[in-house]
């Protein structure tokens, strides 16, 4: 079997055995919710309930407040009890959220939905917005505006993400394997917004089962490309020059060279949406880790607190670990949480709970291995430096801005060197310097 890639890139302890072979289970529905305003690239959105009103499931509670924002709807039918900033770890800051306290089953309140080839591609674009569907691989960017590319940008092929290069997680393998069906209706949903005929779909090879199953139910309809297993095989970039070696230029975007990138996920989101007018309030995704005593894949509501779901779903973590990590995702892209009550959110995949190993820096010795792995073909060390000189121009200069955050580099250093945080923080100062632009 020829297995497609790309330049670079690192091979970390897969870790997936923990979860990869478990069946998806509907969570029970929680007690209390905590909906963020923002969970999605963009503008957050405004509030449109207060303390008091009674919601649906699936009713809209916050509205889009910019041209890149998204729809946020109830998770739950029940009560709001109050709307109040709190620190979102995502975007690093206090936004808008909604607390709802469930009181009773799901009364929904659904989108216009049914045959998708009865609707016009505008009518598609409108559901999919209404929905609040947004990238659900982690990027959170809203999808109505990804398959509305300008009329200039002709797009020839649809790539579909079922690479999950993350460790630990497993929630998109699963899918492919337990869902194969709805997920194929969300891409011919999708080839009919923008009128493409190639679609592919890339899987690394440690999913063999996805790899087998796909190439006889879509056989004809959806080409599937076995890729190398190998970290950030998964990333837009590198994904689109697996499958098409196309390389999408300095600065650019997928559209530039012809194609968009969906994650498997959402592809589903938008079967759910537009076959039977769900908007986005729920989502699968992984709990695993050393520290959990019961990993698994569960398919759980948007808002749902981490700590429940950790109790209800993984019986908790496991007794006497002095010190325990949690991470919103997986150990190479997620995100530390130091408050277990974070809820989830839309783009978040997984929960990894891993037991920290305590690691020392010590000086950069140029040995160049953060070169030799970066897929973006950067000098992650020389990044780091001129971040850490607040030298923001000259790193920009060369390619600061393109660097993707994978933690590549950061995996590879023998001086255990954080190069992404000083990368990120360097990326963070620079766009304020220049008044917020990218």
């Amino acid at each position: 079997m020829k297995l497609s890639s790309f330049l670079g890139g690192v091979h970390p302890p897969e870790n997936k055995s923990l979860s990869k072979d478990i069946p998806i289970k509907k969570a029970p529905l929680p007690e209390k919710v905590i909906v963020f305003m923002q969970q999605h690239a963009g503008a957050p959105a405004k509030p449109v309930v207060q303390a008091g009103d009674k919601v649906k499931t699936g009713q809209v509670i916050g509205e889009p407040s910019g041209f890149v924002s998204a729809y946020v709807h109830s998770p739950v039918t029940g009560k709001v009890v109050e709307v109040k900033k709190i620190s979102n770890i995502i975007f690093g800051k206090a936004v808008d959220a909604v607390i709802i306290e469930r009181e009773s089953e799901d009364d929904w309140e659904l989108l216009p939905h049914g045959d998708f080839e009865k609707f016009s591609k505008e009518e598609l674009l409108d559901i999919i917005q209404k929905a609040g569907i947004v990238g659900l691989g982690g990027a959170m960017f809203p999808t109505h505006i990804k398959l509305n590319p300008p009329k200039d940008k002709k797009i020839d092929t649809l790539i579909i993400n079922g690479a999950e290069c993350e460790p630990y997680l497993t929630i998109d393998h699963r899918m492919m394997l337990e869902r194969h069906e709805e997920i194929l209706l969300g891409i011919e949903i999708v080839k009919k917004i923008l009128n493409v005929k190639n679609v592919y779909i890339g899987i690394e090879d440690n999913k063999i089962d996805a790899i087998n199953l796909l190439n006889d139910k879509w056989r004809g309809k959806v080409t599937v490309v076995p890729l190398k297993t190998k970290y950030p095989q998964g990333a837009e970039k590198q994904l689109i020059y697996a499958v098409t070696k196309r390389s999408v230029p300095r600065g650019g975007l997928p559209m530039d060279v012809g194609v968009v990138v969906q994650n498997v996920s959402t592809m589903y989101a938008i079967k759910e949406a537009i076959i039977d007018g769900k908007p986005l309030i729920e989502r699968g995704l992984t709990l695993t880790g050393e520290a959990i005593k019961k990993p698994g894949n569960w398919w759980v509501r948007i808002g749902t607190p981490i700590s429940w779901i950790v109790d209800n779903l993984g019986e908790g973590f496991k007794e006497g670990l002095e010190e325990i990590k949690v991470l919103m995702g997986g150990p190479m892209m997620g995100i530390p949480i130091n408050n277990i009550e974070t809820p989830i959110v839309k783009g978040n995949n997984g929960i990894t709970s891993i037991i920290p190993h305590e690691q020392k820096n010590t000086f950069c010795i140029r040995c160049s291995y953060c070169v030799n792995v970066c897929p973006m073909g950067l000098q992650p060390y020389l990044l780091d430096l001129l971040g850490k000189k607040k030298r923001y121009d000259e790193a920009a200069s060369i390619g600061l801005m393109d660097c993707i955050e994978c933690g590549s580099c950061t995996y590879i250093c023998p001086a255990k060197i954080e190069h992404v945080k000083t990368i990120k923080l360097a990326k963070k100062v620079y766009r304020a310097l220049r008044g917020g632009k990218k």
